[in-house]
Order: structure tokens, then C-alpha cells, then sequence
């Protein structure tokens, strides 16, 4: 069901990311066509080597989400997105399984918004715990919203 994405898998990406419900319930800003290729270009180009690890998300052969582990102010950090005529299928669960198998570094964080219950009951099934409760600020990509923090395994100690 995951597979490293590739050059061809973008430009269904980036329809995917244009849906209002998932930019409300994710609380970002989609990206225009030129800013969405130049990220994915530099990711791919770079691979596992500039620090995230892209995969596509596959189901019956079809292209229907993405989900990345990626550094985030210096946390390791995953992120997902399911178009949104597949959700409530299982598979977002069913990709991050796959994924924390994959990565391996822990702790691992998501930062998902207050009114996202249903990604927050996603990660929460793959053992991840609210840690914190806190303000986005807005910056171009993401809106200025409540959100919680959210952690798979314990922080290194000394860590606060």
C-alpha cells in the first residue's frame, strides 16, 4: 500500500491538496501549482538524504494519499492526506502502521488541529499520545489555529 513517490505521482498530489475539507480540517493553505512542484522537485531530488522519507499511498493500484516523515523545528515529524473520496476506509490508519515501521526514529511527532478529531483518532490508534495543547501561528502555508502535539515514544532523557 506504500510506495516511494515519484516525479509522476505530483501532479495528483497536488489536485489532492487543492481540497477545500482537507485544507480546513488540516488547517493549511494549499500551494499553487509552480511553489507545490519546486517542493516536491527538491524532495525528490534529494531523497531520504534531505531528511524525509516520501511515500505514496496505494490502494487496488490506484494513487489515493500521500504520507511523509519529515524534520519540522527540529523534531521528527509525520504527516498525511487522503483524498478525500477514500476516507473513512481505514486508510490513513492503515498507512501510518506502515510507515512507523519504516521509521524508526523516536520520538515522533504531529501537530494536528483541535477540530481534526478524526486524524487525531488515527494517530492515537498507532499509539501516539496529545502531549500538548497550543496556538498555530498563520504563516502562508498553514492558518493560525488550536492544536495539539501529538508524540509516538518517549523523549530522549533530559529532554524537557
Amino acid at each position: 500500500m506504500l510506495r516511494r513517490t515519484a516525479f509522476a505521482d505530483v501532479a495528483a498530489m497536488f489536485e489532492m491538496q487543492l481540497d477545500e475539507e482537507v485544507n480546513r480540517l488540516s488547517g493549511t493553505i494549499p500551494r499553487g501549482r509552480d511553489a507545490f512542484e519546486a517542493v516536491w522537485k527538491k524532495i525528490l531530488e534529494t531523497g531520504e538524504a534531505g531528511g524525509v522519507t516520501p511515500r505514496a499511498i496505494e490502494v487496488d493500484g490506484r494513487l489515493v494519499g500521500m504520507i511523509n516523515a519529515f524534520p519540522q523545528e527540529g523534531k521528527a515529524c509525520i504527516g498525511y492526506l487522503i483524498a478525500r473520496e477514500h476516507w473513512g476506509r481505514g486508510i490513513a490508519s492503515e498507512a501510518v502502521r506502515l510507515l512507523l515501521g519504516e521509521v524508526t526514529v523516536r520520538p515522533l511527532f504531529a501537530r494536528v488541529p483541535v477540530h481534526n478529531v478524526a486524524s487525531q483518532r488515527v494517530l492515537q490508534k498507532n499509539g501516539f499520545e496529545i502531549v500538548e495543547r497550543g496556538r498555530s501561528e498563520g504563516t502562508e502555508r498553514y492558518v493560525a489555529s488550536e492544536v495539539f502535539l501529538l508524540r509516538l515514544g518517549e523523549p530522549p532523557v533530559g529532554d524537557a
